[in-house]
C-alpha cells in the first residue's frame, strides 16, 4: 500500500513536470515565433520604404531640375524684355505684347523706389503673394545695380507655383519684373506618379502605406487617406514622434485603444513615407507555430512514454551494461592517467636536459672568456698574447650570442609568435645572394661550392610571394651545416628545379649534397630535435648550438613545405627541401639601404645618445669619439626629448635611441620628437640601438618614426656606416 502511494505521488509529479515543460515550450516557441514575425515585418516594411523613398527621390530630382530650368527661362525672358523695351524707346508696345514675346504669365515695371508704373497679368489679376516679393529689398537692388539678377519661386494659395525674375531697366531707372505661373495640374504629376506607384500594394498583405508632402497625404494604398492631414492621424503622429531608424514603432488609435499597430517611417527631402499594419497581421504565424509545437510536444511525449514502458523490462540488462561500460571507462581513464604521468615525467626530463644543455653551452664560452681575462691580468705586457686572447674572446662571445639568438628564435617558433612576411621577391636573385655569402664561407673552410648559376637564371617564374628573411635563414643554416661538418677539400653541390605549377602556385625543390662526416641512422631520427648533436664534442669542435636544424624544420613547416635528410657516416649528407610559392605578377625593384650608398665617416658630427645603461653609453661614446664624432648622453627618453627641445634646430646630426628606458621609453620619445613643431623634428635621423632584436621589434621602431634598427651587441663599423649614410657624411 505504501509502495503504491509512493508510485502515485511520483506519477503526479511527472504529470506536473510534463505540464510545466509544455508551458515552457509554448513560451519559448511564442517568443521565437514572435521575434521571427517581428523581424519579417520589419524587413518587409523597410524594403517597401526603401523602394518608395528611392522613387520619390527620383521624382523629386526631376521636379528640382524642372524648377531650375523654369527660373532660368524666366530670368532670360525678363532680360530680353528689358533690352527690347530699351530698343523700342518712346514707341514701346503694350506690356501684354512683351509678355507674349517672352512667354511669361505677367509683367511689372517699377521705378527705383518700388512704385509700380505699369503691369500686366495674364489671368487678369496679380497673384496675392506677388506684392510681398516685389517689395523685397533684394529685388529692388536690381535698380541700383544693372548687372544684378533676382529670381525666386513661391507657392500660391491654389497650389500653383510662381517663378519670378527681375532685372534693372535699361531705358530708365527702375526694375522690370516678370513671372511664370506653373499650373496645379502640372505640379500634381509628382503626386500622381507616387499614387500610381502604390497601386500594386494591398493594405491587407503589405500594410497601409502613406506618403506625405509636409502634413498633407499625397499618396496611399488606402484611398480614403489621400488628401488628409497627417497631423490629425494618430498612428502617423505616434510613428513620427517615436521614430528610430530601422526599428518598429507601436501605435494605436484613440477611438480603439485595444487595437495595436506596428509601423516604420522614412523621410526624404520634402516628403515622409509611412508603413504600418495591425498587430494581428504582424504576428500572423505565431499561433500556428504554437499549435504545431504543442502537437509536436504531445507526439514526443507519447513516444517517450512508449520508450520508457518498453525499456523498463530491460532495466536489469541495461544496468549490467552500464556497470560493464563503467569498468571499461575506468580502465581507460587509468591508462590515460598513466600515460599523462609518463608524459609529465618525459617533459620534466626534457626540461632538465634543456637546462643542463643550456647551462653547459652558456658556461663553456663564459668560462673561456673569464679564463682568458685572468691570463691577460697575469701577462699585461705581452701584447701578442693579449691580441690572441682578444680574438679568442670574440669567437666565444659570438658563439654565446648565436646560442641566445637561436634559443629565442626557437622559443618564438614553438609559441607561434613568428609571422612570415608575404611580399613579392625575386627568388632567383635571392638564391644568388645567398650563394654569394655561402661561397665566401666555403672558401674560408676550404670547401668547394658547386652549382649551375645559369640554371637559377633560367627558372621561371622567378617572382613569387614569400618571406625573404626566413628563406635566407633556412638556406644559410642548411649550407652552414654542410660547410661546418665537411672536410678540407670537400664539396657542397646544389641542384634546383620546379616540380609543379598549378592554380597560381609554383613548387621548387632543392637538393643540397655535401661530402662531410655524415650522420648515423640512429641520429637521423632526432636531427630536428632541439639541441640534437650526434657527437658529444660537437659544440666545442664545430661551435654549434644544436638548434639550427630545429629552426629550419619549424620555418619550412610554417611555409607549407617539407625537408628530408639522408646521410651515411664518412660519406656525406643530402638535404631535399620542397617549398610552394604563390606566383607574383611584378618583379620587386632592388632597394639599397641608405647606409649602403654612403662612405662611412662621422667626423665632426654631433650626436645625441639616449641610453640608460652607463657602461653601454660609455662604450658607444668612446667608440664614436675615436672616429671623430661628438656624443652627448641622455639617461632616458625624457632627457633626450628635453635636450633636443632645448637646442636650436640642426644641433644634432643624429639621435641614437635605446628602446627600453625608465621614465620614457625610446618609442614614446621618438613619437614626441617627431611631433615637435620645428624644422628638424621630422628629418633628424633616429636610429634604434636595442636588445630587442626580432623582426617585430624592428617593425615597431619603424612605426614609431625611427629610421633604422640596430640590435645589440652593436658593431661599431655597422653603426658608423648607418650614421654616415643617413647624415650624408663623406670620407675626406
Amino acid at each position: 500500500m505504501k509502495a503504491k502511494s509512493k508510485a502515485d505521488r511520483l506519477s503526479v509529479r511527472l504529470v506536473h513536470m510534463e505540464i510545466l515543460l509544455a508551458l515552457a515550450l509554448l513560451g519559448v516557441v511564442f517568443l521565437t515565433a514572435a521575434h521571427s514575425d517581428t523581424v519579417s515585418a520589419r524587413q518587409q516594411m523597410a524594403t517597401t520604404i526603401r523602394y518608395i523613398w528611392e522613387q520619390c527621390n527620383r521624382y523629386n530630382r526631376i521636379e528640382l531640375a524642372s524648377e531650375t530650368k523654369s527660373l532660368m527661362r524666366v530670368m532670360e525672358s525678363v532680360g530680353q524684355i528689358a533690352r527690347q523695351m530699351e530698343a523700342d524707346g518712346e514707341a514701346r508696345a503694350p506690356l501684354s505684347e512683351y509678355a507674349q514675346m517672352g512667354y511669361v504669365s505677367g509683367l511689372v515695371v517699377m521705378d527705383e523706389t518700388g512704385c509700380v508704373l505699369s503691369d500686366y497679368h495674364g489671368t487678369g489679376e496679380a497673384p496675392r503673394k506677388l506684392g510681398e516679393y516685389l517689395d523685397s529689398p533684394a529685388l529692388l537692388d536690381a535698380a541700383l545695380y544693372p548687372e544684378k539678377r533676382y529670381a525666386t519661386r513661391f507657392a500660391c494659395e491654389d497650389g500653383s507655383m510662381i517663378d519670378l525674375a527681375a532685372v534693372g531697366r535699361r531705358d530708365a531707372p527702375g526694375v522690370v519684373a516678370a513671372y511664370y505661373r506653373t499650373p496645379v495640374e502640372y505640379l500634381d504629376a509628382f503626386r500622381l506618379s507616387i499614387a500610381l506607384m502604390l497601386s500594386g500594394y494591398s493594405p491587407e498583405t503589405s500594410g497601409t502605406i502613406v506618403v506625405t508632402g509636409g502634413s498633407r497625404v499625397v499618396a496611399s494604398n488606402d484611398e480614403t487617406l489621400i488628401g488628409g492631414n497627417a497631423e490629425e492621424m494618430a498612428i502617423l503622429r505616434q510613428i513620427r514622434q517615436a521614430y528610430r531608424s530601422g526599428e518598429l514603432v507601436r501605435a494605436s488609435r484613440p477611438e480603439d485603444s485595444f487595437r495595436r499597430y506596428y509601423g516604420m517611417m522614412g523621410c526624404g527631402r520634402n516628403f515622409y513615407v509611412y508603413v504600418y499594419m495591425p498587430e494581428k497581421a504582424v504576428f500572423a504565424t505565431t499561433p500556428q507555430n504554437m499549435l504545431f509545437a504543442l502537437i509536436f510536444y504531445a507526439v514526443v511525449l507519447a513516444f517517450i512514454k512508449v520508450v520508457r514502458f518498453r525499456t523498463a523490462q530491460s532495466y536489469q540488462e541495461r544496468q549490467y551494461r552500464v556497470q560493464k561500460e563503467y569498468a571499461e571507462k575506468l580502465r581507460a581513464a587509468n591508462a590515460e592517467l598513466s600515460a599523462a604521468v609518463d608524459q609529465a615525467d618525459r617533459a620534466n626530463a626534457a626540461k632538465t636536459s634543456f637546462l643542463s644543455r643550456m647551462s653547459h653551452d652558456i658556461r663553456t664560452p663564459l668560462n673561456g672568456v673569464i679564463g682568458l681575462l685572468q691570463i691577460d691580468d697575469a701577462h699585461p705586457s705581452d701584447v701578442a698574447l693579449l691580441t690572441a686572447n682578444r680574438e679568442k674572446m670574440k669567437v666565444a662571445a659570438n658563439h654565446l650570442l648565436s646560442l641566445i639568438n637561436d634559443v629565442l628564435q626557437m622559443s618564438k617558433l614553438e609559441s607561434g609568435e613568428i609571422t612570415l612576411a608575404h611580399e613579392p621577391l625575386d627568388l632567383n636573385r635571392l638564391l644568388r645572394d645567398i650563394l654569394t655569402i655561402v661561397e665566401q664561407r666555403a672558401a674560408e673552410a676550404g670547401v668547394a661550392l658547386e652549382y649551375d648559376r645559369r640554371q637559377f637564371e633560367r627558372m621561371k617564374p622567378g617572382c613569387v610571394y614569400g618571406s625573404p628573411l626566413h628563406l635566407r635563414q633556412v638556406f644559410l643554416n642548411v649550407y652552414g651545416n654542410c660547410i661546418k661538418y665537411n672536410k678540407v677539400g670537400g664539396s657542397v653541390t646544389t641542384l634546383c628545379r620546379i616540380v609543379g605549377e598549378r592554380d597560381g602556385i609554383v613548387t621548387y625543390r632543392w637538393v643540397i649534397r655535401d661530402t662531410g662526416i655524415g650522420m648515423s641512422r640512429a641520429f637521423l631520427a632526432h636531427i630536428f630535435d632541439p639541441f640534437a648533436q650526434e657527437h658529444t664534442d660537437a659544440r666545442s669542435v664545430y661551435h654549434g648550438t644544436g638548434l639550427g636544424m630545429a629552426i629550419v624544420k619549424s620555418l619550412i613547416d610554417k611555409m607549407g613545405g617539407s625537408i628530408e635528410v639522408s646521410s651515411r657516416e664518412g660519406e656525406g649528407s643530402e638535404f631535399v627541401i620542397t617549398l610552394p610559392f604563390e606566383i607574383a605578377e611584378e618583379l620587386p625593384e632592388p632597394q639599397q639601404a641608405a647606409w649602403e650608398t654612403e662612405t662611412a665617416d662621422v667626423r665632426g658630427l654631433r650626436i645625441l645618445l639616449a641610453e640608460d645603461n652607463a657602461l653601454n653609453a660609455e662604450i658607444v661614446k668612446k667608440l664614436l669619439a675615436d672616429r671623430g664624432a661628438e656624443v652627448e648622453v641622455a639617461s632616458d627618453g625624457r632627457q633626450a626629448l628635453e635636450a633636443f627641445e632645448s637646442h636650436k634646430p640642426g644641433t644634432y646630426a643624429a639621435i641614437l635611441m635605446d628602446v627600453m628606458m625608465p621614465n620614457m621609453d625610446g618609442l614614446d620619445a621618438t613619437r614626441a620628437i617627431r611631433a615637435l613643431d620645428r624644422a628638424d623634428a621630422k628629418v633628424v635621423p633616429i636610429i634604434a640601438m636595442t636588445a630587442n632584436a626580432f623582426e617585430e621589434d624592428a617593425r615597431k621602431c619603424m612605426e614609431a618614426g625611427m629610421n633604422a634598427h640596430l640590435p645589440k651587441p652593436i658593431r661599431i663599423e655597422r653603426l658608423v656606416a648607418v650614421i654616415a649614410g643617413f647624415c650624408g657624411a663623406r670620407q675626406a
